[in-house]
């Protein structure tokens, strides 16, 4: 599973889901991409079932290109704790996906089964 080997700060602010991707908005190492129509966080779990699937279903086709990264941590507090005593721990390593970005790219295969690899990723 993808996680940072070391950050700086353990706990850090929410990050923003406004706005458009600033880059990675075009295919640059495969042939067909995914990419991101709204805002979201997408959890390391999300991607690497993603790649799993990919990777099953074109076997050993092709290649696949993951092109975001869980590098920001998001804190939950425990259930039925009360208001107040601090942050939560932190519990999921996030990317925030903004609309735009290219998130996963395939290349090596046809196009029909690129589509299909995709659509069981999503």
């Amino acid at each position: 599973m993808l996680i940072p080997r070391r950050v700086k700060h353990r706990k850090q602010h929410h990050p923003s889901r406004k706005g458009s991707a600033k880059g990675g908005t075009v295919v640059a190492f495969g042939d067909f991409g995914i990419q991101a129509l709204a805002p979201a966080y997408v959890t390391n779990r999300q991607i690497e079932a993603a790649r799993i699937a990919m990777t099953r279903y074109i076997k050993r086709g092709g290649k696949v290109w993951i092109n975001i990264y869980p590098d920001r941590p998001l804190t939950k507090k425990p259930a039925e704790t009360r208001m107040g005593s601090g942050k939560g721990s932190p519990e999921w390593w996030i990317a925030n996906v903004k609309p735009g970005r290219i998130m996963f790219e395939i290349s090596g295969v046809t196009e029909a089964i690129a589509n299909e690899a995709m659509r069981l990723a999503i």
